[in-house]
């Protein structure tokens, strides 16, 4: 009998643009595996798959995350700035 498939999304963006790459995956599926097969870490050779931080719908998680169907796995990029220091330097003003 066939694996069962679900749909899932992988969302990445820069600041020129953003990304969101439709995959269909085994049912026992992981985040790590979602990234893989978006193709997105072969676009972007500047996202390192160890030091990734990633979520699902805005909620941060692990790489072996299990997936369901239609979720979103989202790659975040780092920040800029802290925003604890952000907002202190704002207050200084």
């Amino acid at each position: 009998m066939p694996e069962a498939l679900i749909d899932v999304e992988v969302a990445y963006a820069t600041p020129e643009q953003q990304w969101l790459i439709s995959v269909q995956l085994p049912e026992k599926a992981t985040a790590e595996s979602a990234i893989s097969a978006s193709g997105l870490l072969q676009r972007f050779p500047e996202l390192d798959k160890d030091l990734l931080n990633i979520g699902i719908f805005g909620t941060a998680c692990k790489p072996g995350q299990p997936l369901k169907q239609g979720d979103r796995v989202e790659i975040y990029r780092p920040l800029v700035h802290d925003p604890k220091e952000a907002r202190r330097h704002r207050a200084a003003k």
